[in-house]
């Protein structure tokens, strides 16, 4: 077993030495060696004030041995707490994770059968339990959520949705009905804790696109069906939000057309009644935002080509007619809030590098898929009734990630929001208070443990909110000596950040209110 080795540095930031301006500091750093030459994977769960969860795992699964999982848990202060250690059997890996305020869980397979194994990991004191079970062969899994004593997993079998409950109880498994059919896809599985239901979100591929919430009980009875069969537009995707006892918001992007391209956003009340009456009320109450009818979503464009894109979305509405919108969205969890909800989006493409035909031609089969572009993250706060408040704007910079994942992380501290994203060794951050910029794009470069080392090399950096004014930032990097670039180490490392409002005249910035219009912010 890799043997790993702990460096745990203190870095304290004097006021004095801070420019004025400054307002993100590294707080600590947690540095674990790393052998490029092994196998190795590092996991990060963030617990809020109760620490943090660092998961190792060594060893391949085409390894002739078996795969051991190190389970640590750190405090606020990034000591240690406790370690477990997991060996798995060869013939299994791990296919999802899943963890709530109490577990984390792992959900292993082994090797095209239809035997799993759960395991649960306590999070006060590291005990782990493991529960055998038998679900589906040629189980293609996407989704899993644990619920109480159950477990629910989504996926595919044979091209038809399929979402199964585990009892750890009794091993027993069951089929939630009614969704095994042709031509559907799983949008998300949530789960109610307050109410004991399960919400599955599915929509047709067909030409006519239907969206739809089934809702069921704990033990996999169906509840209810509310349709949006007859929406204005398509609803590609939706979010759920319980706001009282009877009701939940329904939040997510739509399409003009069956395709995975946002016109804008929208918003629906659910009212957990009889499901005709659902159905008919839920689709009456849908609010549809046209991304041109948020203030501040293209404020990540220069002014000048701003203005030209409004321009044209206006001359089309004049016309009676819709201008289509070409954006692909990843959707984050809905947060509540005091006075309702708050949405965050981040707008994508997939980039592709291909070669160009000398006559001028373009060869697609020629593509190499390089990854995930993203150009800007979009917020918006909504009233407890779903009427949209406010929005605003991230403008993200040449950031490409190889995986499709949330990288813009947002940290509630009072009346503002601090926004923040990794790359290249850096974290973006910007201060925002509703529809106004407090503090624009701002640059700060994560540092080693001391002053006589830099960093050469950054991959899979990731960023987390974690819990007040902190963040975790953690990835690889390799580090060498100021004066010495050819003898380097490779390190995991995990750095508490913190955010600091300059409250001081000279660090005072006004206050800009974004507007539509093309204006510099």
């Amino acid at each position: 077993m890799l043997r790993i080795q702990y460096i745990l540095c203190l870095l304290v930031f004097g006021t004095a030495a801070l420019p004025v301006r400054a307002q993100l500091a590294q707080a600590l750093r947690l540095e674990i060696p790393s052998d490029p030459n092994a196998s190795e994977a590092f996991d990060v769960t963030p617990l809020a004030e109760r620490g943090v969860l660092m998961t190792i795992r060594t060893g391949s699964y085409y390894d002739n041995a078996p795969k051991v999982f190190s389970f640590q848990r750190y405090n606020t202060d990034l000591k240690q707490i406790w370690r477990t250690e997991f060996k798995l059997d060869i013939k299994f890996r791990l296919i999802q994770t899943y963890n709530n305020d109490r577990y984390a869980y792992h959900l292993f397979r082994e090797y095209d059968t239809d035997k799993f194994q759960f395991l649960r990991l306590h999070l006060d004191d590291g005990v782990v339990e493991l529960f055998d079970g038998i679900l589906l062969d040629q189980f293609d899994i996407r989704q899993f959520k644990v619920m109480g004593g159950q477990a629910y997993v989504g996926g595919y079998h044979h091209g038809r949705p399929v979402v199964m409950a585990f009892s750890f109880f009794d091993s027993s498994a069951k089929v939630l009905p009614g969704m095994y059919v042709n031509h559907m896809e799983i949008s998300s599985l949530e789960v109610d804790e307050v109410r004991q239901e399960v919400n599955v979100l599915v929509h047709s591929t067909k030409r006519n696109c239907r969206f739809s919430v089934r809702t069921y009980a704990y033990d996999t009875k169906l509840l209810r069906t509310v349709d949006f069969d007859k929406a204005k537009y398509t609803l590609i995707s939706g979010k759920l939000l319980p706001v009282n006892k009877n009701e939940s918001l329904l939040v997510g992007n739509y399409s003009t057309d069956c395709t995975p391209y946002s016109q804008g956003i929208y918003v629906s009340r659910i009212h957990h009644g009889d499901q005709v009456d659902a159905s008919a009320e839920a689709v009456s109450n849908i609010q549809y935002i046209e991304f041109s009818q948020l203030q501040n979503f293209f404020n990540y464009m220069k002014p000048h080509r701003q203005q030209k894109l409004l321009a044209r979305a206006m001359k089309k509405k004049e016309e009676g007619k819709d201008y289509k919108f070409h954006y692909r969205l990843l959707v984050h969890d809905l947060q509540p809030t005091p006075d309702g909800l708050t949405l965050v989006a981040e707008v994508y493409y997939p980039q592709y590098r291909g070669n160009t035909l000398a006559y001028g031609g373009y060869l697609r089969g020629a593509d190499r898929y390089e990854g995930f572009r993203y150009t800007h993250a979009f917020i918006c706060g909504f009233d407890i009734e779903g009427k949209l408040l406010w929005d605003n704007c991230l403008p993200i910079k040449e950031l490409l990630s190889p995986e499709l994942t949330e990288m813009v992380q947002v940290s509630q501290q009072g009346d503002r929001m601090v926004l923040a994203y990794p790359n290249d060794g850096e974290i973006n951050t910007e201060v925002i208070q509703k529809n106004k910029v407090l503090k624009e794009t701002e640059k700060f470069k994560l540092q080693t443990n001391t002053q006589d080392e830099r960093v050469t090399f950054s991959a899979q950096e990731n960023l987390m909110a974690w819990y007040d004014r902190h963040f975790l930032a953690y990835g690889f990097q390799k580090i060498a000596p100021s004066r010495n670039y050819t003898s380097q180490r490779e390190v995991f490392y995990l750095n508490k950040l913190t955010y600091t409002h300059d409250t001081s005249p000279s660090g005072s910035a006004e206050a800009t209110t974004r507007k539509n219009d093309g204006s510099k912010r």
